[in-house]
Order: structure tokens, then C-alpha cells, then sequence
């Protein structure tokens, strides 16, 4: 065989074997690009509590399933941020319309797109509101963010608001249900068909808590672990301490094992947030003043 044909072969199988290798590199590439795959799987996300009002002297037996009469407590009214992935993502929206002010009387009281500023943040910089149910004081402001995405559960979302944007249920705000319906049709509102859905690489949504008809509560991959907002399924630090049910559930049993749920997808019980528990600030004391780093 000549020498030429021999070197000329062996260069072809050189040639082969390199552009093999290069297709390997650039297919892998192309998976984790995709994928989001690399050296982490998924986004590691900044967790924060805003607390944006206070409401002194609640009823205690209105929160803890048999809590004596003659207990109240201040409960701290919180949406939480959710920062990473190229997203600024809301957790539930607070409220806003002077209705509820005259109602309620709030203390300390700032609008939340007002006191996301203390993390640096504008009502335009949020991208998605992930909507735990549709009650009053956790919906009524998803429209002052209006770059926002509204996250929420279909069977919620149906179970309370008609066709023509009215109230089903007594138990819902008709001003909440009309706005909600409005940012529906113009498209804003993404329906999630059931638990434990994922609605972002990290983040994934449970049902079971029976707040409401469809309340869902979020876990959420962060730098410390899994944190598990729980929002109005687990009103204070009381209720998944002792495992008792809210007081205000449609189904105590679901609810008490929705909190055993949260214990056991959340990284440590102290990554398990409740929704109207001043100790998150306590407990959770950095930066400080309105604002907690959930870690």
C-alpha cells in the first residue's frame, strides 16, 4: 500500500474524529442553553418579605382554628419578592383601593408597589405575580404592576368569577373579580391547571390548603435550600407549630395536611413562611425594618 494512501487515510479518520468531538461540545452547549442545564439545573432565587401594613388587634380565634375569644394579635400584611432567572417575580400583590383602608384601618400603611422600593425595586420591574387566591387583601393589587404577568389558579379563578368578570361567590370582592377579569382579557393572566405545577425553572405551585377553593402555596429553589411560602394557608408560625388548622379553610383536615406538605418540601421548617406572622421578621431580622431576606 503506498505511503500517501496510508498518511491520507489517517488524516480523514483525524478530520472525522475531531468534527465529532466539535458536533458533541456544540450539541452539549445547545442542551444546557436549552435546558437551562449547567453547573446548577436551575435558578437559585432571592426570597424577600415586604411588609407593607399592619392590622392591630386581630381576632386570634379568626386565624387558629379554636383559639380562645378573647385573644388578638397584630398580623403583618406581606407580598413577598422573588428575585433571579432574569425575573422579578411578586408573591401574592397586597391592596390598595380606600375601601379596604376605610375598612380595615391598616397602620404603617404603604402602597406595595410603593414598598418594593426598599429592595431597590419600581411597579415596572415586576415581571409576574404569582397569586395565591383571589381574596381581597392578597389580589387586590396586581394591577398596579403593569408589565406584570398574573399567576393563578385555574379552578380559583373559575370557581369565583363568571364569563362577564361578576362574582360567583360571595366570599370575593366584586371590584377584585372585575379587575381580574380585565387583565385577563387583555391577555395578562395565566391559568395553572393544578398542583404541584411548575410556573419557572425553581419555582412550583401546590394546591391543598383550602383557603379558598384553590389556594396554592410556592416553593421556591433559593441559595439555602427549598423555602415554601405559604401564604393564607398558614396564617402564623402557631398554625404549623402546632399543626392546627386556620380558622378560615373551606376543609381543616386538607389544610393540616397541606402544612405537613410545606414541612417536608421546604429544606429546613424554618424556611416554611406564613402569611401573617410579624415573627417572620423576627426570626428573619436582615436587612431589616419592612423587609426580611428569606435564607
Amino acid at each position: 500500500m503506498p505511503v500517501t494512501s496510508t498518511v491520507a487515510r489517517r488524516g480523514i479518520r483525524f478530520v472525522l474524529a475531531a468534527t465529532a468531538v466539535a458536533i458533541t461540545v456544540v450539541a452539549g452547549a445547545c442542551s444546557r442553553a436549552l435546558t437551562g442545564r449547567g453547573a446548577s439545573a436551575e435558578p437559585r432565587y432571592d426570597v424577600h418579605a415586604v411588609r407593607f401594613a399592619t392590622i392591630k388587634g386581630f381576632a386570634k380565634r379568626s386565624l387558629v382554628a379554636g383559639a380562645p375569644a378573647t385573644d388578638s394579635t397584630d398580623i403583618a400584611m406581606m407580598v413577598w419578592v422573588v428575585r433571579g432567572g432574569g425575573r422579578t417575580i411578586l408573591v401574592d400583590a397586597g391592596f390598595y383601593r380606600e375601601k379596604f383602608m376605610r375598612q380595615w384601618k391598616p397602620a404603617n400603611y404603604v402602597k406595595p408597589s410603593e414598598a418594593i422600593a426598599e429592595l431597590g425595586l419600581k411597579p415596572d420591574d415586576v415581571t409576574d405575580i404569582i397569586v395565591s387566591h383571589i381574596h381581597w387583601d392578597h389580589a387586590d393589587g396586581a394591577d398596579l404592576f403593569p408589565k406584570a404577568t398574573v399567576w393563578l389558579q385555574k379552578d380559583e379563578y373559575e370557581y369565583y368569577v363568571t364569563d362577564s368578570g361578576t362574582v360567583k361567590q360571595r366570599a370575593i370582592d366584586a371590584e377584585v373579580a372585575k379587575m381580574f377579569h380585565g387583565l385577563k382579557g387583555a391577555g395578562r393572566v395565566r391559568l395553572i391547571p393544578g398542583d404541584s405545577q411548575p410556573v419557572f425553572p425553581g419555582i412550583r405551585v401546590f394546591t391543598g390548603g383550602k383557603h379558598t377553593f384553590a389556594s396554592e402555596y410556592v416553593s421556591v429553589a433559593t441559595r439555602s435550600g427549598s423555602v415554601v411560602l405559604a401564604s393564607d394557608n398558614a396564617y402564623l408560625y402557631e398554625n404549623l407549630d402546632r399543626r392546627v388548622a386556620i380558622a378560615q379553610t373551606l376543609d381543616a383536615a386538607s389544610n393540616v395536611a397541606a402544612m405537613a406538605r410545606m414541612l417536608r418540601l421546604a429544606s429546613a421548617p424554618r424556611l416554611v413562611v406564613p402569611g401573617h406572622d410579624p415573627q417572620v421578621f423576627a426570626r428573619f431580622p436582615v436587612p431589616g425594618g419592612r423587609v426580611a431576606r428569606i435564607d
